[in-house]
């Protein structure tokens, strides 16, 4: 989906297969999560959530040293940066978040919230699209979501 949102946008296809790459590696950071924070079915602490907020960070320093992998850095490491600056792990506001990261971060959301997880269910689809509507223009880029809805409803 992330790719096909970035073709809608029109990026290039060697951008493209750098975009599949950094939404395959988006969460290696996560490696350095406890599985007992990864799998808590209840409310996280403030000090779980600063581990899981180092997620980004994790993963830029695991391949920032790669060569082969400095080209897919954006996603891993911007993805949690919001449109309106309250993201993390940098505080990205607006057009200085990466677009590979702004796209991917749109589909992630779409992507957990419309599958079952360990501490919840899949959202209905109409839930999905009215809380992703209401947060374009401070969570997600409004441009990107408004392809994406276009994206979304092709067949």
């Amino acid at each position: 989906m992330t790719v096909r949102l970035g073709r809608a946008m029109g990026l290039r296809e060697a951008d493209l297969v750098q975009i599949r790459r950094g939404a395959l590696l988006h969460d290696i950071g996560m490696m350095g999560v406890p599985e007992s924070i990864l799998l808590n079915p209840g409310k996280l602490t403030d000090k779980e959530w600063d581990i899981i907020r180092k997620h980004p960070v994790r993963a830029y320093e695991l391949l920032s040293s790669i060569e082969d992998f400095k080209p897919v850095l954006e996603i891993p490491y911007c993805h949690h940066e919001k449109w309106n600056g309250s993201g993390y792990p940098n505080g990205l506001k607006g057009e200085d978040i990466p677009l590979s990261a702004r796209i991917f971060a749109l589909v992630d959301a779409w992507d957990a919230l419309s599958s079952d997880r360990h501490h919840r269910r899949a959202w209905p689809e109409a839930k999905i699209a009215k809380h992703i509507t209401a947060l374009s223009g401070t969570h997600f880029d409004p441009k990107v979501v408004e392809v994406f809805w276009q994206v979304i409803s092709e067949p």
